[in-house]
């Protein structure tokens, strides 16, 4: 990198359990050239959070002081759970006062999903579900992919991904605004303020340790509340750590995305790389894509996200 930049470490969910894997996430943003502030979020625990929640609200309304310095990154420590007890205090109308029209990219994944809805409910700031400090950057080995994506999307204002789907949707061509994450914490904000009303979107979802019977459930909750036939497209990401049993009787993934085909009316693209696994996208929740496949072959096209000028 040509000069350095400045990475804020926020923890609006769960606290981080495992100190070595910490200093790992943060040494290699550090290799990768960037400052990392607020590591005093590393350390603080109260129940299974991060902190109190005053703690946390706190942590997140001092980016709207004008005294507070805006960083060049916003990274989610980790998921759990956690973020949903902060939406009623954010100050969202600071927030888009002081973030909206600068360069700042905020990302995470997991239970952030929360916040960076309220944010593009609230505060029309767009976020990037991206890879956060102690799943991605402390992993070892760091996935090459992941980063590359990361460091690709922030740096340049549009961006090009291609993934082999299952090729049964056909050929599709749409576009619209990028919006989704987590399966289960958009579902959670259904008939809430904090979940933005898309129309004409492209809807990308993923979730880990839910079996296919149970992520069936959420889409058909989507499907029921009309937010589905809404959207352009349905891409559904990683959806890993689930166990089938015998009772499911052969009604495994693919089973059940066939089922939903012939249920919501929109195309359901499959496999994009991005979830609770090791190689992931960096996509901007809220930002402009161009959804385009061939048979199996998909292309996804990104702008209208904040970048950081080189």
């Amino acid at each position: 990198m040509t000069q350095t930049r400045l990475i804020e470490l926020i923890a609006p969910s769960g606290y981080a359990p495992d100190a070595d894997v910490a200093t790992r996430g943060v040494e290699a943003l550090e290799q990768l050239g960037y400052t990392v502030g607020n590591r005093e979020a590393l350390s603080r625990r109260y129940l299974r959070f991060a902190g109190t929640d005053a703690q946390r609200i706190a942590e997140i309304n001092a980016l709207a002081e004008r005294d507070h310095p805006v960083p060049d990154i916003i990274l989610a420590v980790r998921g759990g759970y956690g973020a949903v007890h902060l939406l009623d205090q954010l100050d969202y109308e600071g927030l888009h006062r002081r973030l909206s029209g600068t360069p700042v990219a905020i990302v995470g994944h997991s239970d952030f999903t929360a916040i960076q809805l309220a944010l593009l409910a609230q505060s029309h700031l767009t976020t990037f579900a991206g890879p956060m400090l102690l799943a991605d950057f402390g992993a070892d080995p760091l996935s090459e992919f992941t980063l590359n994506q990361f460091q690709t999307v922030l740096r340049s204002p549009t961006h090009v991904v291609e993934w082999q789907g299952d090729g049964a949707s056909g050929d599709v061509d749409v576009s619209g605004t990028l919006w989704g994450g987590n399966l289960a914490m958009v579902c959670s904000l259904i008939g809430t303020r904090y979940l933005p009303q898309i129309e004409g979107g492209v809807l990308f979802v993923e979730d880990v340790n839910e079996p296919p019977y149970r992520v069936e459930r959420m889409l058909y909750q989507l499907h029921q509340s009309g937010i589905l036939a809404r959207q352009r497209a349905l891409v559904l990401g990683d959806f890993s750590q689930y166990r089938v049993s015998d009772y499911d009787n052969g009604y495994d993934m693919i089973a059940m995305i066939e089922s939903m085909r012939k249920v919501v009316g929109i195309p359901i693209v499959t496999d994009m790389p991005f979830g609770h696994c090791a190689d992931k996208l960096t996509l901007p929740v809220g930002g402009q894509a161009r959804l385009q496949t061939a048979s199996a072959q998909v292309r996804l096209s990104l702008t209208g996200y904040p970048y950081m000028a080189a």
